[in-house]
């Protein structure tokens, strides 16, 4: 008796372990399972991760979705037939994003950096995260700070190892989009109960954010002021001015330096772009004051990260602050721990493969570009010089987010309407200050977006009207 018992124990043990080996394994290779069985949600939930199981089976379902590779299907997309149906890119639709739509217009307008997305589905894996319902639910972390610690932490080392700016001394914020951390600089630097309003300035061709905001806000402390050149061998120059150097530059890629010094002017460095998908990294910024972003770094526009600012002097820094606590209480702290995430993918190999991928696509986009607008001497392009690259550690060609294109026909007096008319959308120069004879052109968007705009452009340089299929 006791010998059939022993054998009943070792019968089950080995049960056992051929049942959590097995449940284990279709866990490891994911939801289709050892045999490619597509798992329901419920079974995925039993296999030890209890309420994570189904969360990840939910993320599972909807990226799953191939949508013909046009398209993409998100957990926070409408629900067809029990499941998130396909969001077509531009120029495709039908319910699986199949169908081309050679009538439509190429998007190069907006800055939408999903040049980078094929990346993150290449670290599906490494860049997931799982939140569980009472994940940081205190408007607070623990230490009474609205900032992650881990994610400042981050930052600085990333900084350091691309070399694109010294932190050492320096206080950090982050923001929730660039018009917030923007404005936060511009009221921190501008005088209070002042008589006389400090001078907001930009470089033409600007950003027309700077303009915008500074004007939608009106502010007795700052009001906008154009191009910083009027000021430039002025002599009697009263009262505080704000510059903003956009390097690389919005539109046209230049790597602007200040324009004005002394001792009344006060520089905002916005550095957005200055990553080494766009530009060489001559040396590290060292400004009082620069801003960087989460968008052009990693492609995550839609998460609101928006940008963080490096500051130097304390009372910009506490002014700055408390311009953000009274007006949000800082980042969404959900925000956080998703840029945290990204963060620590890019930093695993100092940042090689993100910057290797996104400066290859790039460089193949704007050979194609140029390649394109070559047939014709009716279009040209901004020409930005080489720059020595300390991270790449060789002389390389700018491969700037943005074409600055310029009509120059006689008669093509306004760009972006000859655009429009061959069916393609962009930015005209007048929007940045400048000449109607410019236009931008996003080259950052997805692939597809960038293939019929090359289509559109083949046609507009040939004489010929329509995109063809891609």
């Amino acid at each position: 008796m006791a010998r059939s018992e022993g054998s009943i124990c070792k019968l089950c043990l080995v049960c056992s372990v051929i049942a959590n080996l097995f449940f284990g394994v279709n866990l490891y290779r994911g939801r289709r399972g050892l045999w490619g069985r597509n798992w329901s949600i419920d079974e995925v939930s039993i296999q030890g991760l209890s309420w994570s199981g189904r969360a990840a089976a939910e993320a599972e379902s909807a990226a799953a979705r191939e949508c013909s590779g046009h398209g993409r299907a998100y957990l926070d997309g409408v629900v067809v037939d029990g499941r998130p149906a396909c969001e077509c890119n531009n120029c495709y639709g039908g319910p699986d994003c199949s169908l081309f739509l050679p009538s439509c217009f190429a998007d190069a307008d907006e800055g939408d950096p999903l040049f980078l997305e094929p990346f993150w589905k290449q670290h599906a894996e490494s860049s997931a995260v799982m939140v569980a319902g009472w994940h940081r639910m205190s408007y607070s972390f623990s230490d009474q700070t609205t900032l992650s610690q881990e994610l400042e932490s981050l930052l600085r080392k990333l900084h350091s190892l691309v070399g694109n700016a010294i932190t050492d001394g320096k206080y950090i914020l982050f923001g929730a989009g660039s018009t917030q951390l923007l404005s936060a600089a511009v009221h921190a630097l501008s005088p209070h109960n002042s008589s006389l309003p400090a001078s907001v300035v930009a470089s033409i061709p600007y950003y027309s954010l700077y303009r915008e905001q500074t004007e939608f806000f009106n502010s007795a402390d700052c009001s906008f002021q154009g191009d910083p050149a009027r000021w430039k061998n002025a002599t009697n120059t009263t009262g505080d001015i704000i510059e903003f150097v956009t390097a690389p530059n919005n539109p046209n890629g230049q790597l602007n330096e200040a324009v004005l010094h002394g001792p009344n002017i006060k520089t905002i460095y916005d550095r957005a772009y200055y990553w080494p998908h766009f530009t060489g990294i001559p040396s590290p910024a060292d400004e009082d004051l620069t801003i960087f972003t989460i968008s052009k770094l990693t492609g995550h526009a839609g998460s609101r990260f928006g940008r963080w600012a490096f500051i130097r002097n304390e009372e910009v820094y506490q002014r700055m602050n408390m311009y953000l606590e009274l007006n949000t209480m800082g980042v969404s702290r959900d925000t956080q721990l998703r840029a945290l995430k990204l963060l620590k993918v890019i930093i695993k190999d100092g940042g090689r493969e993100i910057f290797e991928f996104g400066y290859k696509t790039m460089t193949k986009r704007w050979d194609r570009l140029r390649k394109t607008l070559s047939m014709s001497n009716r279009f040209s392009l901004q020409k930005v010089p080489p720059e020595n690259c300390t991270y790449f550690q060789k002389v390389r060609e700018p491969t700037p987010a943005y074409a600055w294109v310029k009509c120059e026909w006689e008669e093509d007096t306004n760009c972006i309407e000859i655009l429009n008319a061959a069916k393609i959308l962009g930015r005209g120069g007048s929007i940045f200050h400048d000449d109607h004879r410019y236009v931008r052109l996003s080259v950052i968007k997805s692939d597809d977006d960038f293939d019929v705009l090359i289509s559109h452009l083949e046609g507009l340089v040939s004489g010929k009207d329509g995109a063809k299929i891609m």
